[in-house]
């Protein structure tokens, strides 16, 4: 018969061993530069990641003003997901005040990017995620970021990265089959800024707005009143207002065209948990029932 202590000892690393559970990589501290992208990293990243949001619920990611908090955020994140396409603006400054030392991960990579004329300037529209189609390509870059981060979890990040994929085919769909049937006369918003354009590609949908691709730039009283004249001509019924702009500009072309007010839509930002667009997949829902409704409204 053996020692007793003997046992013991020959029984401990085991218990230990049990006691500890399987191995599992650390968790990733990923900062993203606004809520949507957030949400779509987390999508991806699922129990791996911890992902913070620079730009909070509602905020506008033009008019961003980084503070000496998100400097800390940014520096203490192992992976920075920006969308890119000249959204952040502010993103190369806030690098330089924080010391973060890799590049932020470029997640619009690879997208076909549609250009319009703006103060007699092509520029890049950067709303690419108002098509699922898109946020698509973003799902690729953002799995092939955290895998190369995260080699252990990566078989995790590409079954996450699989499932939602089939969430946006299921969207895009879903919209296909609110804005087919509607007359192409009828599908014609007034919004608050030019943010809906690939969206209007994707769903032959034709918007308007005052103010060009960001909410920094200006409408002039001539770009108004030019406005208002193709309303009236093209017969908009219907006008929007984002929950991250200020609404009264529209508001006043509204009236001077007899638009009526649809509500509000959710376009560079989700809303707050208690809002009705607390992650993509709800904001862009929620975005086709709103235009849909009142498209169907004035047909």
């Amino acid at each position: 018969m053996k020692p007793r202590h003997l046992l013991l000892s020959a029984a401990l690393p085991l218990a230990l061993a049990l006691a500890a559970g399987p191995a599992s990589a650390e968790t990733l501290k990923v900062t993203a530069s606004f809520t949507v992208l957030a949400d779509v990293v987390k999508q991806v990243g699922g129990d791996h990641v911890e992902v913070s949001s620079l730009v909070g619920p509602n905020g506008d990611p033009h008019e961003f003003e980084p503070s000496p908090a998100d400097a800390k955020k940014l520096k203490a994140a192992k992976v920075v997901f920006v969308s890119g396409e000249g959204l952040e603006g502010w993103m190369d400054r806030l690098i330089s005040a924080s010391g973060y030392k890799d590049k932020p991960v470029t997640v619009s990579e690879g997208i076909k990017t549609r250009t319009m004329e703006e103060d007699g300037k092509t520029i890049t529209d950067p709303h690419v995620w108002n098509s699922p189609v898109n946020v698509k390509i973003w799902v690729a870059n953002i799995e092939k970021a955290l895998s190369a981060a995260d080699p252990a979890d990566a078989k995790d990040f590409q079954a996450n990265a699989e499932k939602y994929n089939k969430l946006l085919d299921e969207l895009n769909t879903y919209a296909h089959s609110k804005f087919d049937k509607v007359p192409a006369e009828e599908r014609k918003i007034l919004t608050s800024h030019d943010a809906f354009g690939y969206f209007g590609r994707e769903y032959n949908v034709s918007f308007l707005s005052p103010v060009g691709v960001s909410t920094e730039s200006e409408a002039s009283a001539a770009d108004v009143a030019k406005l208002i004249e193709q309303i009236k001509a093209e017969k908009v019924k219907t006008y929007f207002f984002e929950n991250s702009n200020d609404p009264r500009l529209v508001r006043q072309i509204a009236k001077a065209t007899g638009a009526k007010d649809g509500g509000e839509l959710y376009v560079e930002s989700l809303s707050d948990k208690k809002g009705p667009a607390p992650t993509y997949e709800k904001m862009f829902r929620y975005n086709v029932e709103q235009l849909s409704k009142a498209m169907q409204k004035s047909s």
